[in-house]
């Protein structure tokens, strides 16, 4: 059986044009919708969400071309974030819901990211777990300190040679990353691991198609709003690990730039926070959902 997220329920959701995805949803209340990061699935949110359910409706969907979610070929923008955020918008008016609280996570986060600047009257409050906006991620690679994010790299490539190389030892791939970006290697147990390198090698092409629009079509969206003076207008939370000083930047004053209203932290746990932390996770997001 695979594994699923305690009490919740699974559902298909159509969000475009031939495009479902499917959306694991629980609890009762004021919604947020959990979005997951990469080489991962909603299960990642599995802790975080049952304890939110508590007192919310937490809609956690897997994003288009990852897990069970359907995986369309890639045109140039169905891996936009701005397709993506779209989808996240018709999954929660699925539910019934206008208007919602948002936490991303890694490549969810971004999605979350450009949902905020699309649709700010849709968000009522945005999480960031680590990552920085696409332009400020491939404005502070620099020198062999970049060498952290050669996957960047790899997948911004034209179509075909990525798709080679990672279809052809695809759990050594995705399995470096969860062996990496982990401080408990615990957080992780086998069952979910599994998971995780089944779902990622199931969809080599459409993940590397996510990649490559943050190294094309995001970047053009990001570069228009930052000239537009574009900001994110609702309350923010970020956590992140220390990369500011591990790559000589100011993670923080990286943030300000985009967000009016910031909550900035630095965490002590790896990069799978919400597996690794899962308690100081749903702090955080508590704490922005009551300011």
């Amino acid at each position: 059986m695979p594994p699923r997220i305690t009490s919740f329920t699974r559902q298909r959701v159509l969000v475009a044009d031939g495009v479902s995805l499917n959306v694991a949803v629980g609890g009762s209340g004021s919604p947020i919708v959990l979005l997951h990061g990469f080489p991962q699935t909603h299960l990642m949110w599995r802790h975080v969400a049952v304890d939110l359910a508590a007192d919310h409706t937490v809609i956690c969907p897997d994003l288009r071309g990852y897990g069970d979610s359907d995986k369309p070929a890639d045109d140039g923008q169905a891996y936009s974030k701005r397709t993506m955020a779209a989808d996240v918008v018709a999954v929660a008016r699925a539910f019934g819901h206008e208007r919602f609280a948002l936490a991303g996570h890694d490549r969810g986060a971004l999605v979350a990211f450009r949902l905020g600047l699309d649709h700010p009257d849709v968000v009522t409050h945005l999480a960031s777990l680590d990552v920085l906006p696409t332009l400020d991620m491939w404005d502070v690679m620099h020198g062999t300190t970049a060498a952290v994010g050669f996957h960047l790299y790899l997948m911004a490539q034209p179509p075909g040679l990525a798709e080679t190389m990672i279809a052809a030892s695809a759990d050594a791939f995705f399995g470096h990353f969860l062996d990496v970006w982990v401080n408990d290697p615990t957080s992780i147990p086998a069952d979910i691991r599994a998971a995780y390198l089944k779902a990622s090698r199931e969809a080599v092409p459409s993940i590397v198609a996510d990649y490559r629009a943050s190294a094309t079509v995001d970047v053009e969206h990001d570069r228009a709003d930052q000239v537009a003076g574009n900001r994110l207008r609702m309350p923010v939370s970020v956590l992140q690990q220390d990369w500011g000083a591990a790559l000589g930047f100011d993670a923080a004053a990286r943030w300000r730039e985009w967000a009016t209203d910031l909550e900035h932290n630095t965490v002590s746990c790896g990069h799978f926070m919400a597996e690794e932390a899962p308690a100081d996770v749903v702090k955080a997001l508590r704490d922005l959902l009551a300011r």
